[in-house]
């Protein structure tokens, strides 16, 4: 089997939801001793977009998604220590995200992690129900590049707009690209914000964090 059948076949077991077989391959990759990053990028971060890709054209629904990113995360979990003690390792940035407090929702911002894992940023996912304060200090400890923050209601979406308040008050907002997310969110609100952009769905949030940083 040459290098890039090994990572069709591994793009197939993500997009197969075949837990067992993306697992198996990982450890595989390890014990063969294959470029990791290659195959994060080349077969686990193909078959995650591939996954995208058919939520966005309908083919899989919301379930399809959720346990596709579980099966990456696990996968990922598996390969980048190997990868770090290589040193062939180069992460694209540092994202902490989080779901305001007050709101309970997380499925959207767990997808939106786990794409951004797959795409080579290192992510810090607090969770839901996280008040801004603490996403700000985890930001600032972390040193992250960007915030990303969630928020589900019209009721929470204001927990949005104080943590880039704060931000200024406390004079670092220059600091952080931070982007807002959640059905609610729209492009006036993220003006008003003050925010760096906004994303409808995970496809959106990569493509929106890897344009942020490029600039």
């Amino acid at each position: 089997m040459t290098q890039e059948q090994f990572y069709g076949e591994i793009s197939d077991a993500i997009v197969n939801l075949d837990k067992e077989k993306a697992i198996e391959l990982a450890n595989r990759a390890i014990t063969e001793k294959l470029n990791l990053l290659e195959v994060i990028e080349k077969g686990y971060g193909d078959g995650i977009r591939r996954i995208g890709d058919l939520w966005e054209e309908g083919e899989f629904f919301l379930p399809e998604l959720m346990l596709g990113g579980n099966i990456m995360q696990e996968s990922m979990d598996i390969l980048l220590p190997s990868l770090k003690e290589s040193g062939t390792y180069a992460s694209r940035g540092v994202v902490v995200i989080a779901t305001i407090e007050g709101d309970i929702h997380s499925i959207g911002k767990t997808i939106v992690g786990t794409m951004l894992s797959a795409n080579g940023f290192d992510v810090y996912d607090l969770g839901a129900d996280v008040p801004a304060e603490k996403i700000i200090e985890t930001a600032v400890e972390k040193n992250a590049d960007v915030i990303g923050v969630s928020a589900l209601l019209t009721t929470t979406m204001f927990g949005q707009k104080k943590i880039i308040d704060i931000l200024e008050d406390r004079g670092i907002r220059e600091n952080y690209k931070v982007i807002i997310g959640g059905a609610p969110v729209t492009k006036e609100w993220t003006e008003e914000c003050n925010a760096d952009g906004f994303a409808g769905s995970a496809i959106e949030a990569v493509k929106l964090v890897k344009n942020l940083l490029n600039k």
